[in-house]
């Protein structure tokens, strides 16, 4: 049969097809609980119920594809840097590292528990001292945290990798060689390459308000608390004050001032107001606080704070460390709504230098980030300095405001270890009885090491170009933590609870 009517600008176009026989190889009901398409709008819940089909989505379906060729991108490029590939167990004992533990009672040994493994911490570590010095996998990671837009509740999938003999500068010529290389292969974006650039996390606090800042947003945060300390404004009396100055910023009308400051009162960013003044293209200041900016404080403002005409200002004014929350929040919010964050470019940094320990709610002291990391001037700083100012080896990448990795340099002297725990509370029991394997093969002459676990996940979602960290994850949990395909988790027998000594409140 001649082909009549070719249609060039589909694949089968040219192609015909006489059918002899027709034969139903399986079957489908006449209803679909929804069209499988990518302009359609299906509310998520029901898209997760039935991922299988949400799975045919075109834009879905190429997500998964593109997770499989970075996967093997990594771990082509972790082997060809001299890595080796080395799987960890997944039923591990429960230590302190950062969120709670999803806990596995055992049927054998009646009472006690395995712990599903936030990281392979303990695990990557020991094997530096087993002599494997250049190790790696894409490692399952389980933490009961909130679900996020850019967490997957649950579980999770990292880069891990450590080194022997290696030390924080090596860590980040392994990431910056890996990162941007991945990242090149699968987008057209402008990639930053390396060397990143190193922002302390102090630093990162004052000119951002937060430890995983957007470069691409080109706002910064200035204190003028000095500036203001001797107004009459009552709101700012006895408070640090941050300024975000926006050029251009006085062109918006009294609605966008009003908006900023409804935002910033909201529970979440926990304002208890946003003063602003505009300096217009006559000179005149106008605004909520304009009565407040004298001709010196105006001055200065023009002076050192670069403050032209039709610049605004939002000033916050609170406690220290809300104060700056508060600003980077509204710095953010600042870039998205006056479209100023950079487009289709993926900017990265590490932050580094964090403090080591922190003060929590109780007022004690408190690991601030990893408890394996070597604190900077090792235990000398541990047994002189107040520990609110010792810094650790700790660093993240950041990529567009998306913490991408973390990592250490690690605590490998077992006396050093046992003090860093002293002072977050724990005695030398403590240590032995919690992290025995490390204790012990500290005392076996362990090399220095170091690592980091750049988020695969994230990093995927990142180069998807996706705002939802479920749409690269093919059977990802919903909002609640819920796996609504599967059904998980659910209800289990009275028989199941008694093989594992359990027994419910």
């Amino acid at each position: 049969m001649e082909r009549t009517s070719k249609n060039t600008k589909i694949p089968t176009g040219e192609i015909e097809v006489v059918a002899k026989k027709l034969e139903v190889l399986g079957k489908c009901k006449n209803i679909l609980p929804f069209e499988i398409n990518n302009d359609q709008e299906v509310r998520e819940d029901l898209r997760l119920e039935y991922r299988f089909l949400d799975l045919r989505n075109e834009d879905l379906h190429s997500n998964i594809l593109l997770r499989s060729k970075i996967l093997k991108t990594l771990r082509d490029k972790m082997d060809e840097l001299g890595f080796t590939e080395i799987q960890t167990p997944i039923l591990a004992n429960s230590s302190p590292e950062g969120a709670r533990d999803y806990l596995v009672p055992s049927r054998i040994n009646p009472g006690e528990f395995y712990a599903l493994p936030q990281a392979p911490q303990q695990f990557k570590q020991l094997l530096m001292v087993a002599g494997f010095n250049k190790y790696y996998q894409i490692a399952p990671c389980f933490r009961d945290e909130d679900p996020r837009a850019d967490r997957a509740p649950g579980e999770f999938y990292q880069l891990d990798f450590e080194m022997s003999f290696a030390t924080q500068e090596d860590v980040f010529q392994v990431i910056e060689e890996v990162v941007p290389y991945t990242f090149k292969k699968f987008t057209n974006w402008q990639v930053d390459e390396g060397p990143f650039v190193r922002i302390p996390y102090k630093e990162a606090m004052e000119k951002y308000g937060i430890d995983k800042p957007d470069l691409r947003n080109p706002l910064i945060i200035q204190d003028v608390t000095k500036l203001f300390q001797n107004s009459d404004f009552n709101a700012f009396k006895g408070k640090t004050i941050k300024a975000i100055v926006v050029p251009e910023g006085a062109k918006q009308g009294r609605k966008f001032f009003d908006k900023m400051g409804e935002f910033a009162t909201t529970e979440e960013v926990g304002a208890k107001g946003l003063a602003w003044v505009k300096f217009e293209e006559t000179g005149e200041i106008v605004g909520g606080i304009a009565k407040f900016i004298t001709q010196d404080i105006k001055e200065t403002l023009e002076k050192e704070y670069k403050v032209q005409k039709n610049t605004a200002i939002f000033f916050i004014a609170d406690e220290f460390e809300k104060a700056q929350k508060i600003a980077g929040a509204v710095r953010i919010e600042l870039g998205n709504r006056l479209d100023l964050i950079e487009k289709n470019v993926y900017k990265f940094c590490f932050i580094v230098d964090f403090p080591m320990y922190e003060l929590a709610d109780d007022g004690s002291i408190d690991f601030s980030h990893n408890p394996f990391s070597m604190p900077q001037g090792g235990l000398e700083a541990l047994q002189t300095k107040d520990p609110l100012d010792i810094l650790a080896y700790q660093y993240d990448l950041v990529c567009n405001g998306y913490e991408m990795a973390s990592g250490a340099v690690r605590n490998h002297n077992p006396e050093t270890m046992v003090k860093a725990f002293q002072i977050a509370g724990y005695q030398e029991e403590d240590v032995k009885n919690r992290f025995g394997a490390l204790y012990n093969a500290f005392q076996y002459g362990t090399p220095p090491h170091a690592g980091a676990a750049p988020g695969v996940d994230r990093m995927i979602m990142l180069i998807a170009n996706s705002q939802n960290i479920r749409e690269i994850i093919a059977f990802p949990k919903n909002k609640k933590a819920r796996d609504l395909l599967m059904r998980a988790p659910s209800v289990v027998t009275k028989e199941q609870l008694d093989d594992v000594h359990i027994k419910l409140k």
